[in-house]
């Protein structure tokens, strides 16, 4: 997907009297669906799976229809379309309308590179909500670097005029790292021309593709300085003009991120072959197994019932010293994909946590990283990756 960090709502908790903890949380506002894996982008830090789904096990087109008539009937209110690239997919505006119809408030989370001035007003037409265009950088030699797309940066540029143009709100998503973080103060200057409502500012979160490219990506602890200080001074000086989240790197925290509101407490993701997944990252865990639409069994019971959500559900799971941490129940542990990326296995606190064992060791190896300046990267694409060409 184009950007790691995708909205969560809040959600509704519906407590069943006589019910366990299986089935005491409520069906999130909002979910996330990977249409595709197909992107034209091949960017280093995709939070898709290293193992790209083919364009031959996609969800078809009436089993999205049946995903959304189940998604409003059982409450969910928000659906943010999301791959790879959305708009490779040719029945796009067939989807947005559909949304529309069973009363799903929807959004676009893209790279806008393939899309014209004339599917976007296809795409308002057809009830389209929100559009979400990332950006890789603040002019095109650097962008169109880091996403491997020749002209991307100009036709993005382009795409949020277009979006601002048919009426549609505007957020740009600027997926931060050590190779482009010196252009955000123009950045901002950027999503404040092209009139956006909204800019989020995030650092590459470690997994997937991005783990794959960590070293070339990690930032300096002086750049996440520099970062946080332009940040809270650009917050205070566009209060009213332009909102703007800002995701902290993990390895230079003190304690975890509450990851997606917790497991399987505040949001699913659909991939695109129809998995139903606790977070976009899930199936970087190996040896879980995740329950799919294609199954039997309604996206209501897999919420409730499957093994995959529950697994790290609530704070029942918890080792030491999460299990008697007072924060517990506001972080829930922190990222599970991290956890098992760093340590090996999914139930291990976060190392991302200061009472980890192993935080000073990855703030060590971030540190080293980002100081060693290896700028090359694994390009993502469906053959497991490509090697950025050396400069002549």
């Amino acid at each position: 997907m184009t950007d790691q960090t995708p909205p969560v709502a809040d959600f509704q908790l519906v407590t069943r009297p006589g019910e366990d903890q299986r089935t005491e949380y409520g069906i999130p506002l909002a979910v996330l669906a990977e249409l595709t894996h197909r992107c034209p982008l091949q960017c280093p830090y995709c939070s898709n799976p290293l193992e790209l789904e083919a364009a031959s096990k996609e969800l078809t087109t009436a089993e999205w229809f049946k995903i959304m008539d189940e998604l409003a009937e059982i409450g969910v209110l928000q659906i943010h379309f999301s791959g790879g690239e959305p708009s490779v997919r040719k029945d796009l505006v067939d989807l947005v309308r559909h949304a529309t119809k069973v009363g799903l408030y929807s959004n676009l989370i893209t790279s806008a590179v393939m899309l014209t001035r004339a599917r976007m007003q296809e795409l308002a037409d057809a009830g389209l909500c929100h559009v979400q265009i990332s950006v890789q950088g603040a002019e095109a030699a650097l962008a169109d670097r880091v996403g491997g797309f020749k002209n991307g940066h100009v036709k993005k540029l382009e795409a949020a005029r277009w979006t601002r143009e048919v009426g549609l709100p505007l957020t740009i998503n600027a997926v931060m790292h050590r190779q482009n973080l010196h252009q955000l103060p123009q950045i901002i200057d950027m999503a404040v021309a092209l009139d956006a409502d909204r800019l989020e500012v995030a650092n590459v979160q470690y997994y997937g593709w991005a783990l794959k490219n960590r070293d070339a990506l990690i930032p300096s602890f002086a750049q996440v300085e520099e970062t946080n200080r332009i940040v809270a001074e650009a917050q205070d000086r566009l209060a009213g003009v332009l909102d703007i989240d800002y995701v902290v790197p993990d390895y230079y925290a003190q304690r975890p991120k509450q990851c997606m509101g917790g497991w399987g407490r505040q949001f699913f993701n659909i991939s695109p072959a129809g998995k139903v997944l606790p977070c976009h990252a899930a199936e970087s865990i190996t040896g879980m197994e995740f329950d799919s639409v294609r199954g039997n069994k309604s996206i209501r019971w897999i919420w409730d019932n499957s093994e995959a959500f529950n697994k790290y559900r609530g704070t029942g799971w918890m080792p030491e010293p999460c299990k008697s941490c007072e924060f517990k129940e506001i972080d829930f542990g922190g990222c599970r994909c991290q956890a098992f990326a760093l340590t090996g296995s999914a139930g291990n606190t976060d190392p991302a946590c200061v009472k980890s064992d192993l935080h000073a060791a990855i703030f060590q190896q971030a540190a080293t990283e980002a100081a060693e300046e290896q700028d090359r990267f694994t390009y993502r694409n469906f053959s497991g990756g490509a090697l950025e060409a050396e400069e002549l």
